[in-house]
């Protein structure tokens, strides 16, 4: 008896001890369900509109009105005209988060008009790229090498390089002082929901922005013409190096937005026009985006899928561009994209926490700059952009032009713009605008590290970090002292 009762022992344990062997492929499971995804607070703000304020899905549908796409899985998005402001639908659009690359559209909206003309030439320093974080995405930018204030321009829209923002920073007077003067704007543009700490949007403690915030930058944005065009440009010639005795060499980038420049698994979005993509380890990935269809212009914002399908957030952005479309005419607004503070007419489309969110600097912002846009030269191919107007409330009206699928170097189509170049470059006190070195790009972000706090909320202590796009969008460039190819 003693031994079958060993035997019977054995045998239990063993059941016992495969069912605890099974068991985390089950909680893993359940991880990835609705009640362990992190909740939007109790309380956010209702600026554009009380529904605005609500946490879920808002959505007013009216006769012959579509369903909104099956299995969203973004915590947080917003899909609204771009042209009368009106919300179609969103969802926890004012939830604050991590909101990586995408702040860069806000720098840009800041520090465009300050750096003109474009043809500016400027040398950098070890000291303008000691301040990039480790794992930044990068476009390759050298210390003692001259870059065109437009190259540095495409670095940022195209590869999302922090180091083309860090150098573009320090050109406008420092970093403090470009946060401070992207604070001040947001503040301007009522994107009320945003704390900047970084101009780059890598990770930083208390940095958030919301999906409402995102979509009221990049309509602000996408009155310059300048703006415009970089966002729609789907690759270009970046400057390389120049090796002794040689002329100076050059690189293709590419856009990192997939709704424009495609990959496997997602097709060009038809009508995109940019905004900016972005991810980071607390960010997840990030998206707000534009496109035109039959006169009719949409900006989208997606923050942080928990779809675990290869480019989430690209693909829930399309659906809701559609989604969108089909809906135009058909649906009740949930609310409205506010205009700037210098332009509120006093409609009474605020509510209830339309006021800074904490720790944000106050400050006046400048009022956004509407221009009309052309195609650059050697744009072709199919897609199209759009050139936005301004009206009393910063209304966008499309007015359409090709994608820039190339975007040359500044200075290779266009003598005139050579000529500045060397003469702003000589008034500098460059020594030759060709003096650099070839920049390496891998084709990935920097190696990920751990994740040491959960996207949404305030992370006190930033660790290891990884930026860029973790499906092989974000480039890299391995002369960088701060990353990991």
């Amino acid at each position: 008896m003693p031994a079958l009762k060993k035997i019977a022992l054995t045998i239990t344990s063993a059941a016992l001890l495969s069912g605890f062997v099974l068991s985390p492929a089950a909680a893993a499971d359940k991880d990835t369900s609705d009640d362990k995804q992190p909740k939007p607070p109790s309380t956010m703000s209702s600026l554009g509109g009380e529904q605005l304020g609500k946490a879920g899905t808002q959505v007013n549908l009216g006769p012959g009105a579509p369903v909104l796409p099956k299995k969203l899985s973004g915590r947080s998005w917003i899909v609204a005209d771009a042209e009368s402001g009106d919300v179609l639908a969103a969802h926890n659009s004012h939830w604050r988060l991590p909101p990586a690359s995408t702040l860069k559209m806000l720098f840009a909206d800041t520090v465009l008009p300050a750096l003109q003309p474009t043809t500016l030439a400027h040398k950098v320093t070890e000291n303008e790229l000691s301040g990039v974080g480790e794992g930044s995405s990068l476009v390759g930018i050298k210390e003692d090498h001259t870059y065109t204030v437009h190259d540095l321009w495409l670095g940022v829209f195209l590869r999302s390089g922090n180091d083309a923002v860090h150098v573009l920073s320090e050109m406008y007077g420092g970093v403090q002082k470009t946060v401070d003067a992207m604070q001040a704007h947001a503040e301007e543009l009522q994107a009320l929901d945003t704390v900047v700490v970084s101009p780059d949007g890598y990770d930083a403690p208390r940095q958030v922005s919301s999906a409402y915030d995102l979509t009221l930058i990049a309509r602000s944005g996408l009155q310059k013409k300048d703006f415009r065009e970089y966002a729609a440009t789907a690759s270009a010639d970046f400057p390389g190096e120049k090796k002794k005795g040689k002329k100076r060499e050059s690189f293709e980038i590419s856009n990192t937005n997939r709704l424009i420049t495609g990959d496997i698994g997602v097709d060009p979005y038809q009508g995109i026009a940019g905004v900016k993509n972005g991810y980071t380890t607390h960010a997840g990935n990030t998206f707000t985006g534009v496109a035109e269809r039959n006169g009719k212009v949409l900006l989208v914002t997606v923050m942080n899928p928990s779809a675990e399908e290869s480019h989430a957030v690209y693909k829930e952005a399309a659906h809701l561009l559609d989604w969108g479309f089909a809906a135009s005419g058909k649906v009740t607004p949930v609310g409205q994209l506010v205009p700037p503070r210098s332009l509120d007419t006093g409609t009474g489309i605020g509510g209830k926490g339309a006021t800074p969110a904490a720790g944000a600097v106050q400050g006046p912002g400048g009022k956004a700059e509407a221009t009309h846009a052309s195609a650059s030269n050697g744009s072709s191919g199919v897609g199209t952009a759009l050139a936005i107007i301004g009206g009393l409330l910063v209304v966008l009206a499309a007015a359409v032009f090709l994608v820039n699928r190339r975007w040359p170097m500044a200075g290779r189509t266009r003598g005139t713009e050579t000529d500045a170049a060397e003469t702003a470059a000589t008034a500098a006190g460059t020594k030759d605008a060709e003096d650099t070195g070839t920049a390496e790009h891998t084709g990935k972000a920097g190696e990920s590290a751990e994740d040491t706090g959960e996207a949404g909320k305030d992370v006190e202590d930033i660790g290891k970090h990884v930026e860029g796009d973790p499906e092989g969008a974000g480039a890299t460039a391995s002369a960088a002292p701060t990353d990991k190819p």
